[in-house]
């Protein structure tokens, strides 16, 4: 599997005590060097504004821009929310953005996997404004890269604890989107009620308890959730947010799932890639805040992709999904045939 990195991405908010810190992408990073899966690596280009425009307004672009050259060897929130930038942050997320770009642009001229392991993460900005832990929406700009240079619908699939309203307000337009995620955990969005079928857009939204839901009952809702909206969307290119905080004892999330969980997950987003767009799948790192659990499930996609006969999977029956999960998932299929 084909890896984006840059050393870059550790220079945003380092030394700045914060969950989303250079830690995810440098220790992971050196994990898979050293287990002997950094071979295929390519180095990004910072994303230009004309493609973060895109996803974005040039308001909001050049807001960043003037707070962020604003800052004089600090760290501040952007006046737009929660989002903690520093003096290297613009160039950091460029260089996300352009990640992001990056792997796209590369699966789409081979049809092999990519994984672009970049930060700030992207989920949550949306066009006018970033929040959470996000400056730029990297699966948007990916997306609507893709769609300039190829043409073609785009499937963003988001597994994430956290919901991705920033995705969410960016798609349409040939982009849809398909969500897990804990509710009404931060930002409180993602509620089955925004579900939507538009032309031949969807958005789909499956919220979750936020803790303890367990990996049997996660792991079934995806089986059922992503052949679904696959067979609605029947997608160009399937992006993963690629979320780990799912995880039990992350610290930001925690769903109570498993590590091991990132396996099936891959495997079933190969196999759906494989079915609809001639196996191009490209996965971006979203969250993720328990760095061991980050490293391993890291590396069980990549394996996924590069050793399926190796790796390991339950071959028992599929868990019930709980009665609420159920009955959207019905409205999701029902959706999907209209």
């Amino acid at each position: 599997m084909r890896l984006v990195y840059d050393e870059i991405y550790g220079d945003h908010l380092r030394g700045i005590p914060h969950a989303e810190s250079p830690d995810r992408v440098e220790m992971v990073a050196a994990f898979l060097q050293e287990s002997g899966r950094f071979d295929d690596v390519v180095k990004p280009r910072s994303a230009t504004d004309e493609e973060i425009e895109r996803a974005h307004t040039p308001e909001y672009l050049a807001r960043v821009k003037s707070e962020i050259d604003a800052l004089r060897g600090v760290a501040a929130y952007l006046s737009t929310g929660d989002t903690v930038v520093d003096r290297r942050s613009l160039h950091v997320a460029k260089r996300a953005a352009g990640g992001a770009i990056a792997a796209v642009e590369a699966t789409a001229s081979d049809n092999r996997p990519s994984f672009a392991l970049i930060r700030p993460p992207g989920h949550h900005a949306e066009s006018r404004r970033g929040m959470g832990f996000c400056v730029f929406n990297n699966a948007a700009i990916a997306a609507r890269a893709f769609q300039a240079a190829q043409g073609g619908r785009v499937l963003i699939v988001d597994f994430d604890y956290h919901h991705g309203n920033g995705t969410q307000e960016l798609s349409g337009r040939g982009i849809s989107y398909v969500s897990t995620h804990a509710y009404p955990a931060y930002p409180g969005t993602g509620s089955a009620d925004e579900n939507e079928r538009t032309g031949e857009d969807l958005i789909a939204n499956v919220p979750l308890p936020t803790h303890d839901f367990g990996t049997e009952a996660f792991l079934a809702v995806w089986k059922q959730l992503l052949p679904l909206a696959a067979a609605a969307v029947r997608p160009s290119l399937i992006v993963a947010s690629a979320g780990f905080d799912y995880v039990a004892k992350d610290p930001v999330g925690d769903l109570g799932v498993a590590w091991s969980a990132a396996t099936p997950l891959a495997l079933l987003v190969a196999d759906t890639a494989a079915e609809y767009c001639d196996g191009r799948a490209v996965f971006l790192l979203e969250g993720g805040y328990n760095i061991a659990a980050l490293q391993e499930s890291v590396a069980r996609v990549i394996d996924a992709f590069d050793r399926p006969s190796e790796v390991t999977t339950s071959n028992a029956e599929p868990a019930a999904i709980p009665q609420a999960q159920a009955r959207i998932l019905e409205r999701v299929a029902a959706a999907a045939d209209g």
